[in-house]
C-alpha cells in the first residue's frame, strides 16, 4: 500500500513493501484491489487476503496493478482470484494523469480509440504517456487494458452461462484467438478449463430482471464485488429517491435505468446486498458490457475504501454517531457526468420531487424512446446536441434555467466543457463557472457527483448548512474532513432524516443557494 493517500497531485510515493507484507500476513480484505502480491517461487500473483500459506518476505514482490505482475510473467492465483476483487480506490481519489488515464481505460477508451486516442484525450503524446505509466505502474496503458480484458473475461466465464464466444467479445477482445491466448497466458488455463473448474456456477438469470426483455440484444446477470462494510440500503435509497421517470425506476428493492453506451442502448437492474450487488444487464452489443459494469461501479461508488473514510470522519467527535449509524456509506457518482450536469441545473432551487418531475418531462419530450420499453424504462437521456437544439415547449421551467440547460448542452457538444471520467475536476469547475447561469453550487455538485470526486464540499448547499447547524459545526470545519469531504456531505444530508430531526427540518436534498443566471 502507499504511505500517502491524500489524493493531491504531485509525485506519488511507491508501494511500501513492509506495510504491504503486514497486510498480507493479516489476510486483510480491506487492501484487496490496492495491490497484488507476486510470489517468485510459484510464479503466481494474489490478492492481499489470499487464504494460502503466507509466503516468506524474501520471496515476494508487490505491484500496484495486475498488469505489472503479468508483464513479469506471473499468473493469477486460481484460489483467491485477484481479478474478482473490487477496483483500487486510488484511481478515484487521485486526479493526476495516471489516475485519469486509469479511469478512461476502465471506461473502454483503449478498446474504442487505442492508446493513441487515450493520449490525445489527456493531452499527451503516446510515447510520453506510456513512459509515465511504465515508470509508476511497471506496465504501459496497453498492458493495463489487456489485463482488464483478461479479468473481465474470467469474471464472465466463472459467473455467467454466456458462451465463450460471447465472453470474448463482451470482454473487449478483437478475436477468439486473442481471447484464448491471453486467458491461457494470464491464468495458465484455457477458457473452457476455467469454466469446468468453477464450483460456484453461473448466477441464475432470474436473480434480477429489467423488464420484458428485448426482441433483439443480449443479457447477462453478474455479481459486482464490493469492499465492506457497504451501506447498501442507503446508497440505493439515495439514487432511487432521485430516479427520473422514463430513464430510471426504484421500487424499494430494485433500481433500474437505461444507459447510453458506445455501441447502443442498455438497461440495467440492480439489487444491493451487504457483500455484493446483483446486476442484470441488457445490451444492444456485447462490446458495451465492460463499459456498463464500470459505470455502474462508479454510480454506486463500489471501489471506495469505506474503512479509511469512516475512520477519518469518525475521528471528529461530531461525526462519531452519524458514521456509526451507517458504516460504509458511499458517495454515489454518476453513469454520465453530462447527464449529472443537466440534472444539477434542473434541480437549482427546487425540491428533489420537483426536479424529478421536470426532468421526466424533458426526457419524455426530447429523449429517444427505446426500441421496446423495459417496464417503466422507456427512454434514454437526451444527448447534448438534442438538448441544445430543443424547442422552448420541451422545458417546463423558467426561461433563464432553460437557457442555462441549452448552454451547458451546447458547450458539451462543442467540446468546450469536457465531461467524462478522465476530466480534470479543477478544469471542469472552471469551464462550468464560465457559463452564464452556473454558480458555485452547480459546479461543485457536478464535480462531486458527475466526476465522483471524493473531496468536494458543497459549502452553499442548504441541506449541508442545516446538517452543520444540527451538529454545532461551521463550513470552515470541513477542512478537517479532507480528503473525504464528499462523504461528509452525504452524512450531513442523511443526518437530517435522523429521528432527532424536527418536523420542520428540510429534506436531505442537494438544494443550492440562489445562483445568478
Amino acid at each position: 500500500m502507499r504511505t500517502d493517500r491524500s489524493g493531491h497531485d504531485g509525485p506519488v510515493p511507491p508501494l511500501d513493501p513492509d506495510h504491504c507484507y503486514v497486510a498480507v500476513q493479516s489476510r486483510d480484505h480491506r487492501f484487496d484491489g490496492w495491490f497484488v502480491t507476486a510470489v517468485r517461487t510459484t510464479g503466481i500473483y494474489c490478492r492481499p487476503s489470499c487464504p494460502a500459506i503466507t509466503p516468506k518476505r524474501t520471496n515476494v514482490d508487490f505491484y500496484q496493478t495486475a498488469a505489472a505482475a503479468q508483464q513479469r510473467g506471473f499468473r493469477a492465483c486460481k484460489r483467491c482470484r485477484p481479478d474478482a476483487s473490487p477496483g483500487s480506490p486510488e484511481w478515484n481519489v487521485r486526479q493526476d494523469v495516471v489516475a485519469r488515464a486509469m479511469r478512461l481505460i476502465a471506461d473502454g477508451i483503449v478498446e474504442r480509440d487505442g492508446v493513441a486516442g487515450l493520449a490525445r484525450r489527456l493531452g499527451y503524446s503516446e510515447r510520453h504517456l506510456t513512459r509515465v505509466f511504465s515508470d509508476e505502474l511497471g506496465a504501459g496503458p496497453l498492458a493495463v487494458a489487456r489485463a482488464q480484458r483478461a479479468h473481465a473475461a474470467r469474471l464472465l466465464i466463472e459467473t455467467t452461462s454466456m458462451t465463450l464466444t460471447d465472453v470474448a467479445f463482451a470482454a473487449g477482445f478483437g478475436s477468439i484467438r486473442q481471447f484464448n491466448d491471453t486467458v491461457r497466458e494470464v491464468f495458465a488455463a484455457s477458457p473452457s478449463e476455467l469454466r469446468a473448474t468453477n464450483r460456484r456456477g453461473p448466477i441464475p438469470t432470474s436473480a434480477v430482471t429489467t423488464g420484458t426483455g428485448p426482441h433483439q440484444g443480449v443479457s447477462v446477470s453478474i455479481r459486482l464485488a464490493v469492499r465492506e462494510p457497504f451501506a447498501s440500503h442507503e446508497v440505493m435509497s439515495f439514487i432511487g429517491a432521485r430516479a427520473i421517470p422514463g430513464i430510471e425506476s426504484w421500487d424499494g428493492t430494485t433500481y433500474r435505468r437505461s444507459l447510453d453506451l458506445p455501441g447502443g442502448v442498455g438497461v440495467v437492474g440492480l439489487v444491493a446486498m451487504a457483500d455484493h450487488v446483483a446486476a442484470r444487464i441488457e445490451l444492444s452489443e456485447w462490446s458495451d458490457l465492460g463499459v456498463a459494469v464500470q459505470r455502474l461501479r462508479r454510480l454506486l461508488d463500489l471501489d471506495s475504501d469505506p474503512t479509511a473514510v469512516d475512520t477519518a470522519l469518525a475521528a471528529d467527535p461530531p461525526f462519531v454517531a452519524i458514521v456509526a449509524a451507517a458504516p460504509g456509506r458511499r458517495a454515489p457518482a454518476s453513469v454520465d457526468p453530462y447527464e449529472t450536469a443537466i440534472r444539477a441545473v434542473v434541480g437549482q432551487q427546487v425540491s428533489v420531487a420537483g426536479a424529478r418531475t421536470v426532468a421526466g418531462r424533458i426526457v419524455d419530450a426530447i429523449g429517444q424512446p427505446l426500441p421496446e420499453p423495459f417496464g417503466e424504462i422507456t427512454h434514454r437521456f437526451p444527448r447534448p446536441d438534442e438538448l441544445a437544439n430543443a424547442p422552448d415547449v420541451a422545458f417546463s421551467m423558467p426561461g433563464a434555467r432553460r437557457d442555462t440547460i441549452r448552454r451547458v448542452a451546447a458547450a458539451v457538444a462543442a467540446g468546450d466543457v469536457e465531461l467524462d471520467v478522465g476530466s480534470d475536476p479543477a478544469e471542469v469547475h472552471r469551464q462550468l463557472l464560465a457559463l452564464k447561469g452556473i454558480g458555485p453550487w452547480t459546479a461543485d455538485y457536478v464535480v462531486m457527483r458527475g466526476l465522483g470526486h471524493p473531496d468536494t464540499f458543497l459549502t452553499n448547499d442548504l441541506g449541508v448548512r442545516h446538517g452543520l447547524d444540527r451538529l454545532g459545526l461551521d463550513a470552515a470545519d470541513a477542512v478537517r474532513w479532507a480528503p473525504w469531504r464528499s462523504y461528509a456531505v452525504h452524512h450531513l444530508w442523511a443526518s437530517l432524516a435522523a429521528p432527532a430531526a424536527t418536523a420542520e427540518a428540510p429534506s436531505p436534498s442537494p438544494s443550492p443557494s440562489k445562483e445568478k443566471s
